[in-house]
């Protein structure tokens, strides 16, 4: 009775729901609850999702599911515990890291990409009515700012709006990526027509009413990403291979010019205060960065305020911090030279595969994976957000569904033909 329970369809679809929904509310769970509820909450998260894996190995492919980069990224994230300089901050770190992985492994398990498409699409939905609701009542009916949550009730002035995710990056962040899903699901035809509408108008309003100079930057590199991929669907194989040769000299060209025009950019966008906050910001890691490049200082994720070096650093914008504003330099920082180059093949090799997967799979779905990538790591230029909690949690279920279809190892699952000499009197 308990394995017919938990390991029915249904459950699977109702926790990797739970799970995607939890993780997209760390912001909302810690606000009222605090970091007791959050633990919890994902404590109870993965008792269930062991459970119904248990009731379901025999109904699952484990072939290639987990990317051995995966795995020598979180080992070498565990093995620096050893030196770290605060080793209990580290591990809890760790545990950190691992839940959200775990879970994302699970989703990516026990659903198929569409399913997942659609479970965030549902999610998204519904976080994205409740930061539009609460921006309602903060900016126009209460005219007050709701602290605890960080929203700070400027809907009245056009923005930035917060919503329920702790600030006008974030919200821009995830509604970039509500806006890619949904759009998605209106390609597929998985939701009805009047909804998708709706989800995407949603999405849309809250990208340009949190005034993120971050997400709206990316959203344009995205939107030239996902034409670039329609370019290539469309394209005759035997014409695919020049396409993207030059689209990646294009790439290339592009990358530099923006490079050298950088200050112009900068203040087309008006970021350029934030740019010199997040410049001052690295420099400082850099100095750090210098007395441990090879190992790195240890792993822990979410930068903790009131652990050296990290308070050390809150003079810079007199703020306090959560990370290093990039996602690059922030693992430089914690897992030194080693780490980083494990990291850099391990978001190299899953935008590739997904991008493949992209490019020449039929179905409109397998552009989510490798439009999600791509959001999660041009983003992280200016935000550490595919390190931890939901963006690492997108990653990895992103990465997972890519590397289950091009691993070497789904070879191993096939089984060598038997011959069989004819039976007498056959």
């Amino acid at each position: 009775m308990v394995a017919a329970i938990f390991g029915s369809p249904r459950f699977s679809a109702a926790l990797s729901v739970a799970a995607i929904g939890s993780a997209l509310s760390v912001h909302v769970i810690k606000a009222t609850m605090g970091w007791a509820g959050l633990v919890g909450i994902l404590s109870t998260l993965v008792v269930f999702a062991t459970v119904s894996l248990v009731a379901r190995r025999k109904d699952l492919d484990w072939h290639g599911v987990l990317p051995l980069s995966l795995l020598v990224f979180l080992g070498w994230c565990a093995i620096t515990i050893v030196w770290s300089r605060y080793q209990t901050s580290s591990i809890t770190g760790v545990v950190y890291q691992l839940t959200f992985s775990f879970l994302a492994l699970y989703v990516a398990l026990v659903r198929d990409l569409i399913q997942i498409v659609r479970a965030v699409g549902d999610v998204m939905r519904v976080l994205l009515t409740a930061s539009l609701a609460l921006e309602i009542l903060s900016g126009l009916l209460l005219d007050l700012p709701i602290a605890f949550l960080r929203i700070q009730g400027n809907l009245d002035d056009g923005g930035p709006l917060q919503g329920i995710f702790g600030s006008r990056n974030m919200l821009g962040f995830v509604a970039l990526i509500a806006l890619v899903t949904f759009l998605v699901e209106r390609n597929t035809r998985s939701v009805q027509r009047g909804l998708s509408l709706y989800s995407i108008v949603l999405a849309g309003v809250l990208l340009i009413g949190s005034r993120s100079p971050i997400s709206l930057g990316v959203a344009v590199i995205v939107l030239v990403a996902a034409l670039a991929v329609l370019a290539l669907r469309r394209a005759r194989p035997e014409l695919r291979r020049s396409l993207q040769i030059g689209m990646l000299v294009i790439l290339v060209i592009g990358t530099i010019s923006a490079y050298f025009v950088r200050t112009r950019i900068l203040a087309i966008v008006g970021a350029r205060a934030e740019f010199t906050y997040r410049l001052e910001i690295w420099n400082q890691l850099s100095n750090l960065i210098d007395y441990n490049q090879l190992e790195g200082w240890g792993w822990v994720g979410l930068w903790r305020p009131n652990v050296s070096p990290f308070f050390a650093l809150d003079f810079v914008g007199n703020r306090q911090h959560t990370s290093g504003l990039n996602a690059f330099i922030d693992v430089y920082f914690q897992v030194g030279l080693i780490g980083l180059a494990i990291f850099v093949g391990m978001v190299g090799l899953a935008l590739v595969r997904s991008w493949i997967l992209a490019t020449s799979k039929k179905s409109v779905i397998y552009m989510w994976p490798a439009l999600i990538l791509i959001v999660l790591l041009v983003t992280s230029a200016a935000e550490s957000v595919i390190l931890v909690e939901y963006g690492w949690m997108f990653f990895v279920m992103c990465m997972v569904k890519a590397a289950h279809s091009l691993s070497w190892r789904q070879g191993l699952a096939l089984k060598p033909p038997t011959t069989e000499l004819p039976r007498a009197g056959s």
